[in-house]
């Protein structure tokens, strides 16, 4: 399963929080830092497996990063929830529309597609409009695994806070953002990992996010090969944090394409 991929890899896009970092009108260290690591736009990430683009996410910030890192087409999207860091990008698939001319498969999960299509209703109007719109292609998935572009994706349940959201599983490599815990059941759907990406908000206890310390405690009990902490916030400055982690522990950053393979064949 993927392991026809002879080049593939996944580039952070963002490495940030809700607000981005710096934010706006903030002049802490990690805000005013000078190392561009500590410079992070809301969270997403391209995944490039042979030939395709699959994006999680499409954040505010998505017509930078695209234009930032040379984003040309996108064969999926997929969501991981729909608060608006991680959706408000959409509209900003038009070009890709236009380059492509075709639709543009989307992936959600209920909850998330609802509050997804209210938010764009423009998007989904099936009335004629002079104006152009994304042109999109919705699926809606569950727990079980699907097919984006040929290649298989798990969604993992997650928690953030009160509310169940998705990360996913594509061969031996998993993102997950945004989480408080990992159900046991999810836990499970996670063995075996080469690459996994973890929330690591800050150090001090959040109602909806992981720490630094939760995400050790993670990596400890499913022991990845490599495992990289994102959703990052302001309170993290990178170069401080990243000499304290272990070896296999590293903390994201804009920019950062990690080279991945499937099984055997990596």
């Amino acid at each position: 399963m993927l392991n026809p991929f002879e080049h593939a890899s996944i580039l952070v896009l963002g490495s940030g929080t809700s607000v981005g970092v710096p934010m706006i009108g903030c002049h802490c260290k990690v805000c005013t830092s000078t190392d561009s690591r500590d410079r992070r736009l809301r969270p997403s990430v391209l995944l490039r497996l042979g030939d395709k683009r699959l994006l999680i996410d499409t954040s505010p910030d998505l017509r930078y990063q695209a234009l930032r890192y040379g984003i040309d087409h996108i064969d999926g999207i997929l969501y991981t929830h729909a608060h608006a860091d991680h959706i408000l990008g959409l509209d900003d698939i038009r070009p890709f529309n236009f380059m492509q001319k075709q639709g543009i498969p989307i992936f959600a999960a209920k909850d998330a597609w609802e509050t997804i299509e209210r938010t764009f209703r423009y998007v989904f109007d099936a009335s004629p409009s002079q104006s152009s719109r994304p042109r999109l292609c919705p699926n809606l998935f569950d727990d079980e695994p699907f097919v984006v572009a040929g290649i298989e994706i798990t969604p993992i349940p997650i928690s953030h806070g009160r509310t169940i959201i998705h990360g996913f599983r594509f061969g031996d490599c998993a993102y997950l953002t945004d989480h408080s815990a990992i159900p046991q059941g999810s836990l499970d759907k996670l063995r075996g990992l080469d690459v996994l990406f973890l929330d690591a908000l800050r150090h001090n206890p959040h109602p909806t996010h992981s720490t630094v310390e939760e995400s050790l405690r993670t990596v400890e009990l499913l022991k990845p090969q490599r495992a990289y902490f994102t959703h990052i916030s302001h309170d993290l400055l990178h170069a401080q944090v990243e000499g304290t982690l272990p070896v296999n522990v590293h903390m994201a950053f804009d920019g950062l394409e990690i080279p991945i393979g499937y099984g055997d064949e990596r």
